[in-house]
């Protein structure tokens, strides 16, 4: 059993950056490939991108490519999310999860944490 839970969310305006952090305790993290996924009001949750159990490859959905990095220190148990150039468009609670059985970062995760809200003013 894996618990996590993100950190770092809040309010920042258009073009400022925010990183957020997913902290993990049980299970054995580095075995764990890690996404990021938002969910705006009224609108179904999407995926932002993860990164594989080592770190040696990530994956971004289009709209945040070239924007925001994934990253992860095994030893810390913990995966971040740096997002630079933020839009209001990237409003929305962010949450962490983990995943064993992953493609390309895509497939069933696991595990869950219960979000952390980001709004950034135009």
């Amino acid at each position: 059993q894996v618990q996590l839970a993100e950190s770092g969310g809040g309010l920042v305006q258009a073009g400022g950056s925010l990183r957020l952090s997913c902290a993990a305790s049980g299970g054995t993290f580095s075995s764990y490939g890690m996404g990021w996924f938002r969910q705006a009001p009224g609108k179904e949750r999407e995926f932002v991108g993860a990164i594989s159990w080592s770190g040696g490859a990530t994956w971004y959905a289009d709209s945040v490519k070239g924007r925001f990095t994934i990253s992860r220190d095994n030893a810390k148990k913990t995966v971040y999310l740096q997002m630079n150039t933020l839009k209001p468009e990237d409003t929305a609670n962010y949450y962490c999860a983990a995943g064993r059985s992953l493609v390309f970062g895509r497939g069933q995760y696991d595990y869950w944490g219960q979000g952390t809200q980001v709004t950034v003013s135009s």
